[in-house]
């Protein structure tokens, strides 16, 4: 599986943003997917997960501002971003969960105050 990630961008707070992840290779029996963040200095972190079902899950402080989905049907998995924080500013990175675990390339989110 290869995961192509796009959308990043410098953006006010407050401001929006919506991030793509492409989707290509063997994409069947894909059982997640996934968006991450890896700010300077810290760990890399889950941002949102969505399953094959639909169930999606999201870290806390992004709850009720950010929103992941997924377009089975062409391969894309999205991250609605609205009211953006400098603290959101970071790599975002998308995943896939397969037989095995994929990452894709990150791209940056950074968010001015």
């Amino acid at each position: 599986v290869q995961l192509q990630a796009s959308g990043g961008g410098l953006v006010q707070a407050g401001g929006s943003l919506r991030l793509s992840c492409a989707a290509s290779g063997s994409t069947f029996d894909i059982k997640a997917m996934g968006w991450y963040r890896q700010a300077e200095g810290k760990p890399r972190e889950l941002v949102a997960q969505i399953t094959s079902g639909g169930s999606t899950t999201y870290a806390y402080s992004v709850e009720g501002r950010f929103t992941i989905s997924r377009d089975n049907a062409n391969n894309f998995l999205y991250l609605q971003m609205n009211s953006l924080k400098p603290e959101d500013t970071a790599v975002y990175y998308c995943n896939a969960v397969q037989r095995y675990i994929y990452w894709g390339q990150g791209t940056l989110v950074t968010v001015s105050s």
